[in-house]
């Protein structure tokens, strides 16, 4: 994970702020940086997203393919994610670094996303056994300044929603086999339903308080994180700790009840951005690099 290098004097001060609550930047420990959101921004893709939170920047494209459902499941699709570290985020995702980076990351946000209490997978079966729709979600880091989990699972979250699979008509042909056609009509597509999915919400201890959306100077100064996947109505799916430090049974209590109030309240305002976004259809404005 990207790191900085913080002075003695600098992490006093970030600590006595974050002891009072408020942070360098202005903001409460449990504030988020400003956050800008873009769907359908890669047109070669089924679905796309590029979330900038702060001057952390994710961009997201998802491609359907038609594969085989897992013998475990014959009766539901799956995800697939890939996560490229871009050395112009940081020279530390140069080589071997990014490639280690990249595989945590996929792993983690495969257990957070790839189950059926996130998305109905069921619906993604064409066939049972025979021939199912796999989601190939790619996660690309352009720049990172801190909170790469939250950044990731919003972007995935608001690429499912921008996701169209093309719908699919099956036919028997003489043999007896089975005959795929796929719409060519763009509208004429299946939408996912995102409601349940989760987002993730990081929370670094730092002194004797927790704050979210640590900067890299901040996470500087945290002895240890706690990552959590919380749905819209405040559950828990999946936690995580990182960092070489402890945490006492009372902070992990704090810091879990802290991210599921976050967590929960994180997903109204973001999904009512998706439905005002998407009602623009071809009329929303692109800004940054794909305007």
């Amino acid at each position: 994970m990207a790191a900085v290098e913080v002075s003695e004097a600098e992490k006093v001060y970030i600590l006595h702020g974050i002891r009072d609550d408020l942070r360098v930047d202005g903001r409460g420990c449990e504030d988020y940086r400003h956050m800008e959101i873009e769907t359908d921004v890669v047109s070669n893709t089924d679905g796309s997203a590029k979330v900038t939170l702060g001057h952390t920047v994710v961009l997201v494209g998802i491609k359907t393919e038609i594969g085989k459902p897992r013998p475990m499941v014959p009766n539901e699709g799956y995800l697939e994610f890939f996560v490229d570290c871009s050395a112009n985020a940081t020279p530390e995702f140069e080589g071997r670094g990014g490639e280690e980076l990249g595989t945590e990351l996929s792993n983690t946000l495969y257990r957070v996303f790839n189950n059926k209490h996130s998305i109905d997978l069921k619906r993604l079966c064409i066939s049972p056994g025979e021939h199912c729709w796999v989601l190939y979600v790619d996660v690309l880091l352009l720049q990172c300044d801190g909170n790469l989990y939250d950044a990731m699972s919003i972007a995935i979250k608001a690429a499912l929603f921008n996701t169209k699979i093309p719908k699919v008509f099956i036919s028997s042909d003489d043999e007896g086999g089975k005959d795929i056609e796929l719409s060519d009509d763009p509208y004429d597509c299946m939408r996912l339903n995102v409601e349940n999915v989760p987002c993730i919400v990081t929370l670094c201890k730092v002194g004797h308080r927790h704050i979210v959306d640590a900067t890299l100077q901040e996470k500087a100064c945290s002895v240890a994180s706690l990552i959590m996947s919380v749905t819209h109505k405040g559950t828990v799916t999946c936690t995580r700790k990182v960092g070489g430090g402890s945490l006492d049974p009372e902070s992990i209590f704090e810091m879990t009840e802290a991210g599921k109030r976050v967590g929960k309240a994180l997903h109204a305002p973001l999904m009512k951005l998706l439905e005002q976004e998407e009602s623009l259809g071809k009329k929303q404005q692109k800004v940054g690099f794909f305007g």
